[in-house]
């Protein structure tokens, strides 16, 4: 099935602003939200659709791959949509807190001692050809993840948390000093109202441990140096259950020993003998897809520039290709020998003799009753 418009989803117009669209998006999870429409399929589903809009919408860079490419150009910037409400809630928290602390109705979401995981960067260095081409890869990523012994809950098999006696339950302690009534996060249970009595033999109730795995990332064609791919909960696992965070890959490019790139336009340097400059020959040049042939024409003057059209690199978005551009570097001889030095005084010579007769031709060469004459040797006027 076919995703809706990003734009009709949230009922806005196309050049909304931050303001407006963070309104929008509030309007349609207060009236979709799980907690207000219990057992409500179509109401989750558009929970979910309208969180996913607002993702996008509300980041510049997916806004504008979206509002270029529509949802397929969103498959090469990391972003795949939620995997479930605790994902939403864990991105929108500010949002859905504003829901449902301050009288918003609905009632609070019950405390827990679950949080996220943190979101891991990771540096990937490639080819050139890699990051033209586009390749996959596999990571070896060492982070906390969920224990097997306990599924990531913390508890020993067989046992569950209890309320925590020190709050009962509430996650909050409250003191009294004189007139005032102070409410503070119980340290006890760290304000999830809940604590495990039994801890995991293994994770020793943390809910996770530190492990190696391995993570196939896909490269697409045409990424550079600074270029970020996320991909979505592979960073580390949740506390006690909470959602796992997301793993940043930033890459970094080697440079190539030909070509130099621009965006996704290249640029490289061929040398070229005087003799083939001033006579004219044909070349092979690299490109991306192999050797082609470059015509130097007669006469052709050093720094001369030819772009070769869809030779350069594949667009990120997948349309097109960049330009090539190769430049003629004339090279001079430093030595040479004596039969090369007379063949080079004789071209000289019938060079000379070619630019007095082109000298000739000059309007300011020919004498008349109303030109000036040139003086002689002696400095006289003939």
């Amino acid at each position: 099935m076919s995703k809706r418009d990003y734009y009709e989803v949230l009922g806005v117009h196309r050049e909304v602003g931050a303001d407006e669209l963070k309104k929008a998006y509030r309007k349609l999870a207060l009236q979709s939200h799980p907690d207000r429409n219990p057992g409500d399929q179509q109401a989750e589903e558009r929970f979910k659709e309208a969180a996913e809009a607002y993702e996008v919408l509300r980041d510049p860079q997916k806004r504008e791959i979206y509002d270029r490419f529509g949802h397929e150009g969103l498959n090469g910037s990391g972003f795949s949509g939620f995997h479930g409400f605790e994902d939403i809630f864990s991105s929108f928290g500010d949002i859905f807190q504003e829901f449902f602390t301050f009288g918003g109705g609905g009632g609070q979401r019950a405390r827990t001692s679950a949080r996220p995981g943190n979101d891991l960067l990771y540096d990937l260095e490639l080819t050139f050809e890699e990051a033209v081409f586009g390749v996959e890869k596999a990571l070896e990523v060492e982070s906390p993840r969920a224990c097997e012994r306990c599924g990531g809950g913390g508890a020993e098999p067989g046992s569950r948390e209890t309320t925590c006696l020190m709050c009962q339950g509430r996650g909050q302690v409250i003191q009294s000093q004189g007139f005032f009534r102070i409410s503070t996060t119980c340290s006890r249970c760290h304000g999830s109202g809940q604590v495990i009595t039994s801890p995991c033999k293994d994770c020793g109730g943390q809910g996770r441990k530190l492990e190696k795995r391995h993570v196939q990332v896909k490269i697409p064609p045409g990424v550079d140096s600074g270029t970020r791919l996320r991909l979505r909960s592979e960073g580390e696992s949740g506390y006690r259950g909470g959602p796992a965070g997301d793993l940043y890959v930033r890459l970094q490019v080697k440079a190539h020993e030909f070509f130099e790139r621009d965006g996704n336009d290249l640029y490289g340097k061929v040398p070229i003998s005087f003799i083939q400059a001033i006579l004219g020959d044909s070349i092979e040049i690299p490109t991306l897809d192999g050797e082609v042939t470059m015509e130097i024409k007669p006469g052709t003057q050093p720094g001369t520039v030819s772009r070769f059209p869809q030779q350069g690199v594949p667009s990120l978005r997948g349309y097109g290709r960049g330009d090539l551009f190769i430049e003629v570097a004339v090279q001079i001889p430093a030595k040479i020998n004596p039969r090369q030095q007379e063949l080079l005084r004789e071209f000289q010579l019938l060079e000379e003799e070619r630019q007095k007769k082109k000298m000739r031709k000059w309007p300011w060469s020919k004498r008349g009753s109303n030109s000036a004459r040139a003086p002689d040797k002696a400095g006289q006027i003939q």
